[in-house]
């Protein structure tokens, strides 16, 4: 159905845009007809009815038990839809108003309790923030080699300045995200993924930009982990096990547990990947205490090879040098403080996951208490252990840090718990990355039915070991993972975590700000109408100047910090790529060969 100018016009200054009376049920999916004042209303009267709702608390049964288990106090009835009910406009037609909303209410089940762990999960893994600190320096106070340059007590900390306001950025971003969500997300027409958000805040290019940028970015990631588990089954197997075949392993595994298709039930498992990572933290640290760092592999991923490779190389009679600090970026050390910089990047990039969470919230309202939460643990757990690790390893810090430990026995430790708990990363990302694709191209393009539908998870089965087969092929292609986590945070990392989240806020004020509810504009429910006034040019500019100075100043300043993260975007890809061709320089790193890129001997 297309909305059209009225042919009898209020007044001279306000147009009609009628919508008939079509119900949400009848739109096809991301119809470019339904408005922002459509969105914007329902998702308001879903706000309020979730306000009568208790916030569901994570229970032991929920994981054991087959079917969810409800609160009786508020227990939604399931609507019976099949495949065949979305198969066609006027299938849907025949789906009343409540089986629609209780569709989507009841796929909402997830507490904010779930979200932390889920949050967490996808973010905590501080293995490289040693080798961050190592490349951009710490400060204050006097290091070796800025003794005698008057800088001892005024330079600045530059890694703990980076993770304190790349920390905070995200969690603003995070905020950006759900207060757009609670305002355009409703039960007729659902917010279900990241794309949903650039779709209804800047239109259908907003969409297509986002989805490519996030199904490439989950892939990316999905593969980078399973490049950093293929290293460590070569590792555990003490290299007899051909490379290639490591990550075939880990990728299988991925196979079982992205089958689980709700986030609920992932939020118990990502329960266990928490601590499981928290373990391996405190373990390092203690061993790291005790024991010299691993020279030897310090050529193959330490803050010293990214910023100084003399400061790694041992002399003539086989001595490395002493373990060292830098107050700030070390001289000639730009490219490297930027692959460092990038590797903390992917510390705090799960904003663009945030949405698939809000999505399957049964109170959207507290996620922010998840978010904020987890975003202050993770800081917390970043710096500490950074910090920890540099003070003890020097230009030693290894990436990732439990490599780096020369002991081989807590390294194999480490490299098996670390395992499991990223494997549940990988499931994590697998499972939001096929939910990406199904959604904007199963559903958008060939019509299939939703998740929730008997067809739909047959669907879905069938596209994760797709997903996992090209997972396969890239961590087999690029065995250099610090270079490929720099190419991934420059290129994706960076736009959907610190670009996009500014730009969408900014689309979402400008036309929420444009409607003068003074003047009866907006969406009528009873006759379907949408009244505007003005033409776009006229209301792009009177809401990006309406709603007072602190909002205009709110408006400008999302500009800025749109413009600086994209120069961020810039200056990483020029890094990434030098960085990347010189790792493959090195004969050692050889695409889908035997040879493990750890295998010092080789």
């Amino acid at each position: 159905m297309d909305q059209k100018i009225d042919s009898k016009p209020t007044n001279s200054v306000h147009e009609a845009l009628s919508s008939s009376l079509i119900k949400p049920q009848a739109r096809t999916p991301y119809d470019p007809a339904v408005t922002f004042e459509e969105y914007h209303y329902y998702a308001q009267k879903t706000r309020e009815e979730e306000l009568t709702l208790e916030s569901p608390v994570m229970n032991v049964r929920q994981f054991f038990e087959r079917k969810s288990y409800q609160d009786n106090r508020n227990a939604v009835p399931i609507a019976n839809l099949t495949g065949d009910d979305f198969r066609s406009r006027e299938n849907r037609l025949q789906i009343t108003d409540e089986e629609w909303a209780n569709a989507s209410r009841s796929f909402r089940s997830a507490s904010w309790g779930a979200c932390f762990f889920l949050i967490t999960t996808d973010i905590l893994g501080p293995w490289g923030s040693g080798f961050t600190m190592g490349t951009l320096g710490w400060g204050p106070g006097e290091t070796d080699d800025w003794k005698d340059t008057g800088y001892n007590n005024l330079t600045i900390s530059i890694g703990i300045a980076f993770y304190t306001v790349f920390g905070f950025m995200a969690g603003y971003s995070g905020y950006l995200i759900w207060r757009i969500f609670l305002g355009i997300d409703s039960y007729q027409f659902p917010v279900k993924n990241y794309g949903d958000v650039g779709f209804r805040t800047l239109g259908r290019w907003g969409r297509y930009f986002t989805n490519v940028c996030q199904g490439l970015s989950l892939l990316l990631i999905t593969g980078q982990v399973t490049i950093l588990m293929g290293q460590n089954i070569s590792q555990m197997s003490k290299f007899k096990l051909c490379y290639a075949v490591c990550p075939v392993i880990f990728a299988c595994a991925g196979f079982a547990i992205s089958q689980i298709r709700t986030l609920r039930s992932y939020g118990w498992v990502a329960n266990f990947a928490v601590f499981m990572n928290l373990f391996v933290i405190f373990m390092t640290m203690a061993i790291i205490a005790q024991s010299p760092p691993n020279y030897k592999a310090a050529k193959l991923g330490s803050a010293g090879s990214a910023v100084d490779k003399t400061t790694i190389t041992p002399d003539k009679d086989g001595n490395y040098p002493a373990i060292m600090h830098y107050n700030t970026i070390p001289a000639d050390g730009l490219i490297g403080a930027l692959t460092g910089m990038l590797s903390g990047v992917l510390a705090y990039a799960g904003v663009q996951l945030f949405v698939e969470f809000l999505a399957e919230m049964k109170r959207p309202r507290d996620f922010i208490k998840a978010m904020w939460l987890a975003q202050f643990f993770i800081y917390s757990v970043y710096l500490v252990y950074g910090c920890v690790i540099y003070y003890l390893q020097g230009q030693y810090s290894y990436n990732p840090s439990y490599q780096g430990l020369s002991v081989y026995g807590w390294q194999t430790a480490g490299n098996i718990i670390t395992l499991v708990s990223a494997l549940i990363a990988g499931g994590l990302y697998g499972n939001i990355g096929i939910k990406v694709i199904y959604n904007n191209v199963f559903i958008d393009i060939f019509q299939a039915p939703p998740l929730t539908t008997r067809t739909g998870k047959v669907f879905y089965a069938a596209c994760v070991p797709v997903w996992w087969i090209i997972a396969f092929v890239i961590a087999a292609a690029v065995p250099d993972y610090i270079g490929f986590v720099s190419v991934i945070s420059a290129s994706m990392l960076l736009t959907l975590t610190y670009s996009l989240p500014p730009l969408y806020a900014l689309g979402f004020d400008i036309q929420k700000n444009s409607i003068r509810w003074e003047c009866s504009e907006g969406f009528d429910p009873i006759s379907g109408r949408v009244t505007r006034s003005g033409n776009s040019t006229q209301r792009l500019c009177r809401g990006f100047f309406a709603g007072g100075a602190l909002q205009v100043g709110v408006n400008v300043w999302h500009i800025i910090y749109f413009l600086a993260s994209l120069a961020m975007c810039g200056l990483g890809m020029y890094a990434a790529v030098l960085g990347m061709i010189s790792a493959f320089k090195d004969p050692q790193l050889n695409s889908f060969s035997c040879v493990s890129p750890l295998n010092l001997n080789a």
